[in-house]
């Protein structure tokens, strides 16, 4: 090897490789080996990318590292982000991968007659002719939607229990024979649900009966835009985390940005729900179970110490931006455990850091990789008060 060259030692937060110089190498993995006019020599863990839109396509940034870098990468990034709050890392359980096609929810874009994600940091659109991340129920509408839709869409894809549910923004139908068309489409595509928002709120077109998912045995009515966890094993998976970390012995749980169920359906306790938007709110009081419901913004009305002491445990699965307010208070509180459910490193640790000023150890935490080949990461960290 000549001394110019140097050796990628891991990958940077957006999925560069990095030499131990410091140096910043796009599309390359740990391993690899860079001229000074940065040329690459792949080592082991750099893999031939499954997808020919790889690496225009922003649906994926890692296509070209091996699964043993990968799960490597979703532990850094964790690691980093509580390092950079002062935390020392606990025990870091091997990730959880979610397999090639599993993604059962997308947002797509459609223009000129393309269909896709965007390209990377662009607007511009890349034309979708295969996909190795979406389930192929998704996939097989691509085709159908290009054909369907000539001008500028956005495209919401779920997998519901009876089918692909679809959102199309920024689309209307005037008139009885576009309304005809849209529906003769549904039908033809065996939709579970058809729904149209030309910017002032989603309204169904065509809906058999009505669309549900399933989460953890119990059917639940889901509304325009709800979330679901984007792979059903990644789902499986933080489930899993979740409810080791509240144990068996909690009889009275808090499940706090309760979204339609996915852990209060889930937990053998008594729970109470919490949740700001009002349509999750009223589907997970309709699918029954005995749960409490409440519809409640926990970031404008999070529950105070009194109210948090009252549980033997709580779970947590705040937006990106974490749960600043709803934490707060919970370090002050004597609630034992804490089952925090993140799509950020970066607030995750900002909150547990908030946690352990008052009083909490992080036991471990599960990493999870549900978007896979992508930047983004996913976890449960377990803490119990001290």
């Amino acid at each position: 090897m000549s001394a110019a060259m140097e050796t990628i030692v891991r990958l940077a937060a957006r999925g560069d490789g990095v030499t131990a110089e410091g140096r910043f190498v796009p599309l390359s993995a740990p391993g690899d080996l860079v001229a000074p006019d940065g040329a690459v020599t792949p080592g082991r863990h750099h893999q031939l990318p499954p997808c020919r839109h790889f690496p225009e396509c922003g649906g994926c940034q890692l296509q070209h590292v091996d699964d043993e870098v990968y799960a490597a990468y979703l532990i850094d990034r964790i690691a980093s982000a509580l390092a950079a709050q002062g935390i020392k890392a606990p025990e870091m359980r091997p990730p959880h991968l979610s397999p090639p096609r599993s993604r059962r929810r997308a947002s797509l874009k459609a223009a000129g007659g393309s269909v896709g994600f965007n390209a990377e940091a662009s607007h511009r659109i890349v034309d979708m002719r295969e996909c190795h991340a979406l389930r192929p129920e998704l996939f097989a509408l691509v085709a159908p939607l290009r054909r369907l839709l000539k001008g500028r869409a956005g495209i919401n894809m779920t997998l519901a229990d009876q089918g692909v549910d679809l959102l199309l923004e920024g689309v209307s139908a005037e008139g009885l024979e576009a309304t005809e068309a849209m529906i003769a489409f549904a039908r033809d595509q065996q939709l579970a649900r058809l729904a149209l928002d030309d910017g002032y709120g989603a309204q169904t077109l065509w809906e058999p009966e009505p669309a549900t998912a399933t989460l953890s045995g119990t059917r639940v009515a889901l509304p325009h835009g709800a979330f679901l966890q984007a792979t059903a094993d990644g789902e499986a998976a933080l489930v899993a985390a979740v409810r080791e970390a509240v144990g068996p012995e909690a009889a009275i749980v808090a499940d706090l940005f309760a979204g339609l169920g996915t852990f209060a359906l889930a937990l053998d306790a008594k729970v109470y729900a919490a949740e700001g938007a009002r349509d999750a709110a009223l589907a997970l009081k309709a699918a029954g179970r005995g749960l409490f419901v409440d519809h409640r913004d926990l970031f404008r009305r999070p529950l105070d110490t009194a109210e948090l002491d009252r549980f033997d445990a709580i779970v947590l699965d705040p937006p990106r931006a974490g749960a600043k307010e709803q934490v707060s208070a919970l370090a002050a509180s004597r609630a034992p455990l804490v089952a925090y459910v993140s799509c950020n490193p970066a607030t995750f640790a900002r909150d547990a850091k908030m946690l352990i000023e008052g009083g909490y150890e992080l036991d471990w935490i599960q990493p999870v990789g549900q978007f896979r080949w992508s930047t983004h990461v996913e976890l449960v960290g377990a803490f119990r008060k001290a």
